[in-house]
Order: C-alpha cells, then sequence, then structure tokens
C-alpha cells in the first residue's frame, strides 16, 4: 500500500471550505483533527484518493486543485523544503525534489527531463486513473509550482502543463494560476520550462547550507523501507522479455512507464543494477524451470533468453556451481 504526506489532505479539507466536514475527512483518512500538522505523517493514498471523492461529491471541485497547490508553503515540508528553498538554482531545487521525494511520498516518482524548447519535471504515479488519483495529480502539479515560485527572484510561469487525463469542464481557472496553457489528454504528467528559468539564482540560494541539508536529507532517506514494487515489476517484465533474447533497460523501463534514468535510479535504491536484476531473474526462472521434467533443458536456455544451450550451461555453472543437467538430477533425489 502506498502513502502520501498527511500534509496534502491537511492543505485539501482547508481549500475546500466550510461546505464539507472537516473533522470527518480528516478521520476518513486517519487524521486527528486537533493533531498539529506534520509533514512526516503518512496517510494510505487510497484513503486519500477516497477523501478527494467524498469532496468531489459535495463541492465542484474543478479548480480545488489549483487552489489546494497555492496554499503550500515551503516552510511546512521541513527539511526538504529548507533544502529546496538553499539549493543554488531553480533546477538544483527541482533535483532534490528528484532525489528526496519519498520522504513524503510512496507513490509518487520526479524526474527533470530534457524535452524540445526546455526541461520537464515529470510526475509518475502508478494505478488506476481514478477520480482521486487525477485530483491529488493536479494538486502535486500546482504545488510544484507553487514551491518554485517560492524560491525565485522574478515572477515565474511554465511554458506549459500537461496533464495526462481528460479535461475537466472548464479550465479557465487553471490556465489563469499557471500563466501559461495547460494541455490535458497528454502523453503524461509535467511541468515544462525553460531552461533560462531553471538556470536562474534562488533568492536564498546558499551552497553551504544546502550541502548540510542533503546530508540530513540523506540520512532519513536511509532509514526509509524500501517498497519493492517497482523491483517486482521489473523481474515480471524482464521474464516475458527473456525469450526474445537479453532484455534491454531501455525496453523494460518504457514498459514500466518510467524513463532509463528513472528506472535506474530506483533500482539504484534498493542497491540494484539492471545487469544484475536481469542476472538474477534468469537465475530464479532457470532453477524454477529445472523443478518442472516437463521443459527439456533446450527449451530453458530459450525462455531464459540464451541462444544456445552451451550458453545457459556456462552461465547456470557461474551462478550456482553445477551444470543444468547435474541441478535437475540433484532435485530429483531429495
Amino acid at each position: 500500500m502506498g502513502y502520501v504526506t498527511s500534509l496534502f489532505a491537511r492543505k485539501v479539507v482547508a481549500a475546500a471550505g466550510d461546505a464539507v466536514d472537516a473533522a470527518e475527512m480528516l478521520a476518513h483518512v486517519g487524521i486527528t483533527p486537533d493533531s498539529a500538522p506534520d509533514a512526516g505523517q503518512m496517510v494510505p493514498a487510497e484513503l486519500y484518493y477516497d477523501m478527494l471523492e467524498r469532496i468531489a461529491d459535495r463541492i465542484d471541485v474543478t479548480d480545488l486543485p489549483v487552489r489546494v497547490g497555492a496554499s503550500m508553503r515551503l516552510d511546512e515540508y521541513g527539511a526538504l523544503g529548507l533544502a529546496f528553498k538553499a539549493a543554488t538554482t531553480l533546477g538544483a531545487s527541482y533535483a532534490r525534489v528528484e532525489r528526496y521525494a519519498r520522504l513524503w511520498t510512496s507513490v509518487v516518482e520526479y524526474e527533470l527531463r530534457p524535452a524540445v524548447g526546455g526541461t520537464l519535471f515529470t510526475l509518475h504515479r502508478d494505478g488506476e486513473r481514478r477520480l482521486g488519483m487525477r485530483l491529488s495529480n493536479e494538486a502535486t502539479l500546482a504545488s510544484a509550482v507553487s514551491i518554485a515560485r517560492q524560491v525565485c527572484p522574478v515572477p515565474l510561469a511554465p511554458m506549459e502543463l500537461l496533464v495526462r487525463h481528460p479535461a475537466p469542464q472548464h479550465v479557465a481557472a487553471h490556465e489563469d494560476w499557471f500563466g501559461c496553457p495547460v494541455r490535458f489528454g497528454a502523453e503524461l504528467d509535467a511541468i515544462l520550462y525553460a531552461d533560462e528559468a531553471l538556470s536562474r539564482p534562488n533568492i536564498l540560494g546558499d551552497e553551504g547550507i544546502s550541502q548540510y541539508l542533503t546530508t540530513h536529507l540523506d540520512a532519513e532517506l536511509s532509514q526509509i523501507t524500501r517498497e519493492p514494487e517497482v523491483v517486482t515489476q521489473a523481474k515480471a517484465a524482464i521474464v516475458q522479455a527473456l525469450s526474445e533474447g537479453a532484455p534491454r533497460m531501455a525496453e523494460i523501463a518504457r514498459g514500466l512507464g518510467l524513463s532509463a534514468r528513472s528506472f535506474h535510479r530506483r533500482l539504484s535504491e534498493h542497491g540494484m543494477n539492471f545487469q544484475g536484476l536481469t542476472e538474477e531473474t534468469r537465475r530464479d526462472l532457470a532453477e524454477g524451470l529445472l523443478r518442472d521434467e516437463s521443459h527439456t533443458l533446450a527449451e530453458i536456455a530459450f525462455l531464459t533468453g540464451f541462444s544456445e544451450q552451451s550458453a545457459f550451461t556456462r552461465a547456470f555453472k557461474r551462478w550456482v556451481g553445477t551444470t543444468p543437467a547435474s541441478y535437475r538430477k540433484d532435485l530429483s533425489l531429495r
């Protein structure tokens, strides 16, 4: 189960105003209404989406994500907010989000990606694109622009906002607030910035403070229990691709909806790389298939991505210390 910071839930309820029962909504996601706000407190993402949909049953939520994003303040993000503020440029600030976002969410990945005319700050979130998730994505994009404006020395507007899901009935509030064209039904969720905007010095950028804060954030990040979804999904994708030969990282990443860079980073967070994960997957698959007498050694070699049985035999002996035939024979004697 994925989680998001309770800060977002509190901001959504506040933006909804008196038309909803704030205590009821917060209780739905497990927040005690009169407790002190804590960005480190997490709530289940699915309950958060439920809450957004409950609010949508009571009020017009067309511009709610924009109002939520506009209400975000860097000081509420704890050490990450301070690190965002202390980074020397806006691009460096967003790089902090790209690296440390897991401190406030386990369901969203961010990435800075070169694009025609500028750089994309992308948002990737797995799962069914239900109404609650769509509203959450819009609010997250608005939040990313809001905090950027708080460190920028001049008025800031993206070049374009890209949103994967279809447009709501009215988009004027989005375009007015973002100050740029908003393209719904796009291929990804992202903010397109001019490179000049990302290279502009921040108001309070300080390299020394920034390094101190990132050291602190690295320590916090190392304490997070990593969720294995990306590894599990990647291994399943590798298994499916092996019959066509050794899979390529870019192809597997694309099948998971990630760029190669983001995929590499997520594997690194688990202490893995793509080559090692592919080898591990091949070995696990081979050992499993060898337990099934209906598969010949030649078939197993093909299913694990080897063009020749001899190459499979050499690799298996390197992995296990014995040949596939001997391994299968030993299994039958147990």
